[in-house]
């Protein structure tokens, strides 16, 4: 055993032992991370994979598991008395992932994931244009012997499907049919008009005629082997039933991707009864907007006379993303306010590719490279502009941006002490605490004034009905047996439009427990500012609270709790 910490505060030579121990061990694992995951590496920045894919293969999973299986032993033989807070975190952070992926493995989740409209292996290639330039001899080289493996990356997934379909563990039809339809798009369109052509940074007209000619050789055969074994072989064998249930063991593949995404151990019929508690308190709060805009109890009619407004339509995708980049910048102005550290990385805005805009949500956020060379994006959806309106856009822009993902994210990445792993691999914890900060933020807005008026606040409270109603629908869809429709026609009550309420009931669908991540991380951080502000009373200090949420990367919320307390004492 370790010997005990000494009452000066200072280190025993057992516990450096361990400490270093600890270091080594986080500092090994993320770069293995890295290597078995080259796409993932590229979105940061890292090329030193840029000519590889992950391997879906038999011998790819062992890899996998012969390093989760490595670290699980690994940190049970580090004494946690013996680490100070931060690598106390790390220890179990490494065990929580490590666990949890094997648990997955057994479960053989991989055989779902492969048929994926969201994030499925045929999106991989078309988006990682802005992620991977090719301006150099060097670069254009390693993204040109990507694209030639891809070939045998998607074979290896083709080998997945027909493997799904022996074990009777397969996609719901509708996910299978999107993500049919998805691959069809790609194959309709010319190859000159592929989006990794059209998008690749290039120095010269030549490079591109290399990415061109590679995409014609390879990727569109290989999509289309793909897609015949998936159209042909595998959707008369999907589930036609959408929820997780229907899936063999099905309720215990749902409780392990609510552990993933959440951290936490949730019953779904409680997750239930919350998301309704939480849409009749929200719905109090749009009726008194209704009341004083002279529409009653009708929060249906005002949301209605919003939509109509001309004020609140972009009348382009341009004009979108213009009306963000300035939500953005007025959020930036306001930050010092409420937030001792922010980031160095800047955010920019782009529209969502055309090839996968009918299946993208209304907007999302890719984290800024590590060494600063290029932001953070935030993708804002401009399919179905009526749809898109000013007043649900405003809400989104400080979720996913700033004061939300873009503040979160990018402070993790940029901390100076953390290790690599807790810097860039720590939201393999699952997303509760990431998207739980991403829905506090659209209410600290509020607080901050951003709102313009009280169109864009009711926009807001629209937005957190739709993450409450996603406990219900998730819970609903995968463990208590709704159909599709229902969950679609509950979607609209809680104020979606009816092409959202049919994209997002899709991803529910596809992303199992990751719906519930939002309203689960938002009420924890909301409880423990409730609890902290009552403790300190006159003392305490909002803009020390945030810094503290935001100084340790991402956390499992039990250890946010446990931590946040005395990291305020100090």
């Amino acid at each position: 055993m370790v010997t005990e910490a000494r009452m000066d505060g200072t280190t025993t030579a057992g516990q450096a032992e361990q400490r270093a121990m600890l270091d080594t061990l986080a500092d090994g694992f993320w770069e293995s991370v890295l290597e078995l995951n080259p796409t993932t590496a590229t979105v940061y920045g890292d090329e030193r994979y840029g000519d590889r894919w992950e391997d879906p293969s038999e011998a790819g999973r062992a890899r996998v598991r012969g390093l989760m299986a490595e670290t699980v032993a690994a940190v049970g033989m580090i004494d946690a008395d013996a680490l100070d807070t931060e690598r106390r975190i790390t220890r179990d952070m490494l065990r929580i992932v490590a666990e949890l992926t094997l648990e997955q493995q057994d479960q053989r989740f991989d055989l779902l994931r492969v048929v994926d409209q969201m994030e499925g292996p045929q999106t991989l290639l078309p988006s990682i244009a802005p992620f991977q330039p090719a301006d150099t001899p060097e670069r254009l080289a390693r993204l040109v012997a990507r694209i030639h493996a891809y070939g045998p990356f998607m074979d290896a997934n083709t080998d997945l499907l027909r493997e799904g379909l022996a074990r009777g563990l397969t996609a719901p039809r509708i996910v299978a049919e999107r993500t049919i339809a998805q691959l069809e798009r790609l194959q309709a369109a010319p190859a000159e008009e592929y989006p990794l052509v059209t998008g690749a940074t290039v120095a010269r007209a030549e490079d591109r005629a290399a990415i061109l000619a590679a995409v014609r050789e390879v990727v569109l055969p290989a999509d289309a082997r793909f897609l015949a074994v998936l159209r042909d072989e595998y959707l008369a064998g999907t589930r036609v039933e959408p929820g997780l249930w229907s899936a063999p063991d099905g309720d215990a593949l749902y409780r392990t991707q609510v552990r993933a995404w959440t951290t936490l151990d949730l019953d779904p019929t409680e997750v239930h009864r919350i998301g309704l508690e939480e849409l009749g308190s929200i719905e109090a709060e749009r009726r008194a907007i209704a009341r004083a805009a002279g529409f009653g109890d009708d929060t249906a009619a005002y949301r209605a006379s919003i939509v109509a407004d001309p004020r609140y339509i972009p009348t382009s995708a341009e004009a979108l993303v213009a009306r963000a980049t300035d939500d953005i910048a007025r959020a930036l102005d306001a930050a010092p306010r409420v937030f001792g550290r922010l980031p160095r990385a800047g955010v920019v805005v782009r529209p969502v590719e055309e090839y996968k805009e009918k299946d993208a949500p209304f907007a999302y956020y890719f984290p800024p490279t590590i060494d600063g060379s290029r932001p953070g994006i935030y993708y804002a959806n401009t399919y179905d502009l009526p749809s898109r309106t000013y007043s649900k856009l405003a809400s989104t822009t400080y979720h996913e941006a700033v004061p939300g993902h873009h503040f979160q994210i990018a402070l993790e990445m940029e901390h100076p002490s953390l290790p690599a792993f807790r810097r860039l691999g720590s939201r393999m914890v699952g997303g509760a605490y990431v998207e739980g900060w991403g829905l506090y933020s659209e209410r600290l807005a509020d607080e901050l004034g951003l709102y313009r008026d009280e169109a864009e606040r009711f926009g807001m409270l629209d937005a957190q009905a739709w993450r409450a109603a996603r406990l219900v629908v998730d819970s609903g869809i995968h463990a208590l047996r709704w159909e599709r429709e229902r969950s679609i026609e509950f979607l609209q009550g809680a104020a979606l439009g009816p092409t959202d309420a049919l994209i997002e009931t899709d991803r529910y669908i596809c992303w199992p427990g990751q719906a519930l991540t939002y309203k689960v991380g938002q009420r924890e951080i909301e409880r423990l500012r409730r609890e902290l502000t009552a403790r300190d009373g006159a003392g305490f200090d909002l803009r020390r609270f945030h810094d503290e949420v935001l100084g340790h990367g991402s956390l499992p919320l039990a250890t946010l709790a446990a931590e946040l307390p005395r990291w305020l004492e100090r």
